[in-house]
């Protein structure tokens, strides 16, 4: 009896959850765990949100992507790296980067770049190209993008 409660409430959580906001599989099935279900029950109450599609891998894998980069200027790279952690499928991923605007994309880069350069000191100017493009390689850009850009400088 006390299993079949503990499932009931782990539904109605889960549901509410995912009513408030976007999660993906891996996440909710850590958050089940963390709240002692059992595997096979995590399995049933996974596969129930998603046929009533509470949760759904692309519309996660889109919010997250513009999430990311619109406010935390995140590069494809680390935006990737996030999603395959989450155990997104890559044709899930691919896509949603996909919706990501190539000019905005670079802007956002430059913008991080110039921002960035105004507090970095350096001995000469390689010094400071140097941290330029750590620094954007931390954000996730690709390197030949920053070397496109740090280059034209």
């Amino acid at each position: 009896m006390a299993e079949s409660e503990l499932f009931k409430t782990a539904v109605s959580k889960a549901m509410k959850l995912c009513a408030q906001r976007e999660y993906c599989r891996e996440d909710i099935r850590l958050k089940l765990h963390s709240w002692g279900v059992a595997e096979r029950d995590t399995e049933k109450i996974l596969a129930g949100l998603i046929k009533e599609n509470f949760i759904n891998e692309s519309r996660y894998a889109l919010a997250f992507v513009k999430d990311k980069f619109r406010y935390n200027k995140w590069g494809k790279v680390k935006i990737r790296a996030n999603l395959k952690m989450k155990k997104i499928p890559a044709e899930i991923i691919n896509s949603a980067l996909g919706s990501i605007d190539p000019d905005l994309y670079g802007k956002t880069l430059e913008e991080l770049l110039v921002a960035h350069r105004r507090s970095v000191k350096g001995k000469n100017q390689y010094d400071i190209k140097g941290k330029l493009l750590r620094y954007g390689l931390s954000k996730g850009f690709e390197s030949e993008l920053l070397y496109d850009i740090l280059s034209g400088e």
